[in-house]
C-alpha cells in the first residue's frame, strides 16, 4: 500500500495521477481509503482516467499508461498543483514591467501566466495558441504571433519557423516553462521540438526567469533545454526541496519561493 499526501486544493483525479507516477500502479481499495471516496466513485474516475490516456484498468485497479519519460496530456497536468501554479505564475507577471516585451512559453504554468498578463500593457509573443487565446481581446496587450507547427493536443507552437522566426527578435524577458529542473542535469522538456523553440527563445530575450513548480526538481525529462546557470531566476513554490534552492542560490541564480 502507498501513502498518498494530499495537496491543498488538487483534484481527487489529479490525486489519483500523482500516486500512479510514484506507484505504477494503484488499487481502487488503497485509492478509497487514501481520498476518503467510495469505490464506485474511484471506479468511476478510474474510466475517466482511461479514456484520456492517462491508465490502463486491470481487476482491482489500474497501471499506467503512460511511457517512462513521456508526459500527462495537457488536460491531466492542468490539474496537478493548479493553485502553485497560479502563485508562480502571479509571482512571474509582477517580475515584468510596463512596457517590456515578453515571450511566453506554452505549457500549464504559461496558460496561468497568460491569464495574469490580460490587465497588462506590454508586447507577448505567446508560444502557444492557447495563450494568444487568452489575450487576443486584452486592450494594452500587443500580441506578435509566431508561425509554426501547432503540437497536437498541446497547441504549442514548434518547428524550425518557429524557431527562425524567434532568431529574428531581441526581447526583454522569456517565461520559461519546463518538464523537469535538476541542478546536475539542467532544465528538460519531455519533446525535442519543444527543447529547441525554447533554446531559440532563450536566446532572443535579454532575461530568462522559469516559473517551475516544486514537483519538477523530482523529475527529468529526455530532452536538454539548457544548464541551470542559464537561467536568470527561479521562482517555484514553497514546496521546493531546501537543498535544490540552496544550490540554485550558490550557482547565483535568485530563486522565489511563493
Amino acid at each position: 500500500m502507498y501513502v498518498l499526501v494530499m495537496a491543498y486544493g488538487e483534484t481527487r483525479q489529479a490525486r489519483i495521477v500523482r500516486a500512479l507516477r510514484s506507484a505504477e500502479s494503484v488499487s481502487v481499495a488503497d485509492l478509497s481509503r487514501a481520498l476518503g471516496a467510495s469505490e464506485v466513485t474511484i471506479r468511476r474516475d478510474l474510466a475517466e482516467l482511461e479514456q484520456a490516456g492517462v491508465l490502463r484498468r486491470v481487476r482491482g485497479g489500474a497501471v499506467s499508461a503512460m511511457l517512462r519519460g513521456e508526459g500527462l496530456p495537457f488536460a491531466m497536468r492542468e490539474l496537478e498543483r493548479a493553485e502553485a501554479k497560479a502563485r508562480i505564475a502571479a509571482a512571474a507577471v509582477a517580475r515584468v514591467s510596463d512596457g517590456e516585451s515578453v515571450v511566453l512559453d506554452g505549457g500549464t504554468t504559461g496558460s496561468a501566466a497568460a491569464r495574469c498578463l490580460v490587465e497588462r500593457r506590454l508586447t507577448v509573443v505567446p508560444l502557444a495558441l492557447s495563450e494568444f487565446g487568452a489575450l487576443a481581446a486584452a486592450p494594452g496587450v500587443s500580441l506578435l504571433l509566431p508561425g509554426g507547427t501547432v503540437c497536437a493536443g498541446e497547441s504549442s507552437l514548434v518547428g524550425p519557423m518557429t524557431e527562425q522566426n524567434l532568431a529574428q527578435l531581441r526581447l526583454d524577458t522569456m517565461l520559461l516553462t519546463c518538464c523537469g529542473f535538476d541542478p546536475r542535469r539542467g532544465v528538460t522538456a519531455y519533446d525535442l521540438q519543444d527543447a529547441a523553440v525554447k533554446r531559440a527563445a532563450m536566446a532572443a530575450s535579454a532575461r530568462t526567469i522559469a516559473m517551475v513548480d516544486s514537483s519538477k526538481f523530482a523529475r527529468t525529462a529526455m530532452a536538454v533545454v539548457c544548464a541551470t546557470a542559464a537561467v536568470d531566476m527561479v521562482i517555484t513554490d514553497v514546496d521546493a526541496p531546501e537543498d535544490v534552492v540552496a544550490a540554485l542560490r550558490a550557482d547565483g541564480i535568485e530563486v522565489q519561493c511563493v
